[in-house]
C-alpha cells in the first residue's frame, strides 16, 4: 500500500484517519497562488486588462480551500462522526482566536497608517466590532469567518453522510444548481438591488457551498475518486485547458462588452465555475502524482504545510510593509517587473514574520499552532 492509498475500514473505527500526503502539495500550491493573486493586485492597476486576465483564473484558490477544508473534516470523521460540542470546542478556537487577534492587529495597523484623521476612540472601536462581525478588518480575513461557518455547520453535514454515500450525483446536482443561481445573482444582480446588499453574501458560506459539498462527496468516496483521477489524468489535464479557455473567453468578452476589467475578473462570475472544479481536480492529481513518485522535497513541503495558516494570516502584512519597494520598482522599471520582484520579496518577508511568531509564547493565538521549540527549530533549519 502506498502513502496515498487507504486500507479498507476495519470493523472498529480507527483512532485516526491516515495522512494523505497529496493534500500537502495541494495546500502549498494553493497558498503560493493566493500570495501571487494578492501581489498582482498590489503591483498592477485595477483597469489593467492583462493583469486582470491573469487574476481571473487565480480566484480558484478560495474555492480550492473550501473544498479542501470540508474534505479534510469529512475524511477525518467519516467513520466516527464527532459529538458537536466536543468538535466545536476543539476546532473553533483554533480559527476564532487568531481571527479576532489578527482583526485587531490589522485594524490597529490601518489606524496607524491612515492618511485621514482617525476620529474618536468610540467610533474606531465600533468600526472594529463591525469589521470582526463582517470579516472585513483586512481583505483576506473573510476566509476565516467563512471557515468558522463551515465548522459550525459541520455536525449537520455529517448527518447527511449516508445521503452523500447513496446519492452523490443528486446532492452535487442540487448544490451545483444553487451555486449557479447564487453566482448569477452576485454577478448580475436584479435591477434595484444595491451593491451593499450583494456584498453581504461575500463573507457567508453561500457563494462557496458547492465547493464544500464537492469536498465532502470526494471525502466520502475518496477511494473511488482517487482511482478515477489516476485513470483519467489526461482527461483532467484536458479539462484544465478547456475550462481555462472558457474562463478567459468569458473575461475578454465581458471586457469587450464594456464591463470594467476588475469586475470582469471577479471571483463570482459564472464562467469561472467549470474552471474552479477542473482546477481542484488538477491540484489533487498533481498532489497524487507527487506522492506516488516519492514526495521529492517532502521535508520542505511538510515545513510549509506546518506554517501554511500563519503564512495566510501574515502575508498581507508583509505585502503592506513592502509598499516602498513596490513604489520604487514600479517607478523604475514598471510592469511586469514589479510583480516579478515583489512576489519573492513578499514570500521571504512572510516567512521571516512567521518564524518569529512561531517562537513566541503566544504563538497559538497568532498562528493557530503551538510555539516551536528551539531544538526543533534548529533541527528544521539544519534539514
Amino acid at each position: 500500500m502506498t502513502t496515498t492509498e487507504i486500507a479498507p475500514a476495519p470493523a472498529a473505527a480507527p483512532a485516526r484517519a491516515a495522512h494523505l500526503y497529496q493534500l500537502d502539495l495541494y495546500r502549498v500550491i494553493t497558498f503560493a497562488l493566493v500570495i501571487l493573486m494578492h501581489v498582482l493586485g498590489a503591483t498592477t492597476f485595477p483597469q489593467d486588462v492583462v493583469s486582470d486576465a491573469l487574476e481571473t483564473p487565480l480566484h480558484l484558490t478560495r474555492e480550492a480551500f473550501f473544498a479542501l477544508t470540508t474534505f479534510v473534516l469529512v475524511f477525518s470523521y467519516r467513520s466516527r462522526p464527532p459529538r458537536p460540542m466536543a468538535f466545536w470546542r476543539r476546532r473553533v478556537p483554533l480559527v476564532a482566536v487568531p481571527y479576532v487577534v489578527w482583526s485587531v492587529l490589522y485594524w490597529g495597523y490601518s489606524l496607524l497608517t491612515a492618511e485621514q484623521p482617525v476620529g474618536s476612540v468610540a467610533a474606531a472601536l465600533r468600526a472594529l466590532g463591525i469589521e470582526i462581525a463582517n470579516g472585513t478588518a483586512w481583505y483576506h480575513l473573510y476566509f476565516l469567518l467563512v471557515t468558522l461557518q463551515v465548522y459550525l455547520l459541520f455536525p449537520v453535514l455529517m448527518k447527511l453522510v449516508r445521503t452523500l454515500e447513496r446519492r452523490p450525483w443528486l446532492v452535487l446536482g442540487i448544490s451545483g444548481a444553487v451555486q449557479i443561481a447564487v453566482t448569477c445573482f452576485l454577478s448580475y444582480p436584479p435591477e434595484g438591488v444595491e451593491y451593499s446588499t450583494v456584498s453581504r453574501f461575500f463573507t457567508t458560506l453561500l457563494p462557496y457551498q458547492f465547493y464544500s459539498v464537492l469536498g465532502a462527496v470526494a471525502a466520502v468516496h475518496f477511494e473511488a475518486v482517487q482511482a478515477w483521477v489516476r485513470r483519467h489524468r489526461w482527461f483532467v489535464a484536458g479539462g484544465l485547458v478547456v475550462t481555462l479557455a472558457v474562463a478567459e473567453t468569458g473575461y475578454f468578452v465581458s471586457v469587450h462588452n464594456g464591463l470594467w476589467p476588475e469586475l470582469a475578473s471577479d471571483a463570482f462570475r459564472p464562467y469561472l465555475v467549470p474552471w474552479c472544479v477542473a482546477a481542484i481536480a488538477g491540484l489533487f492529481l498533481v498532489g497524487t502524482r507527487w506522492a506516488e513518485a516519492g514526495r521529492r522535497g517532502g521535508r520542505v513541503v511538510s515545513w510549509a504545510v506546518d506554517r501554511s495558516f500563519a503564512i495566510f494570516l501574515t502575508h498581507p502584512l508583509a505585502l503592506a510593509l513592502l509598499r516602498p519597494l513596490i513604489a520604487f520598482v514600479g517607478d523604475g522599471v514598471g510592469a511586469p517587473w514589479t510583480t516579478v520582484v515583489v512576489y519573492p520579496a513578499t514570500v521571504a518577508l512572510t516567512l521571516v514574520i512567521v518564524e518569529v511568531l512561531r517562537r513566541l509564547p503566544w504563538s497559538k493565538a497568532l498562528t493557530g499552532r503551538p510555539p516551536l521549540e528551539l531544538k526543533r527549530a534548529a533541527a528544521t533549519a539544519a534539514a
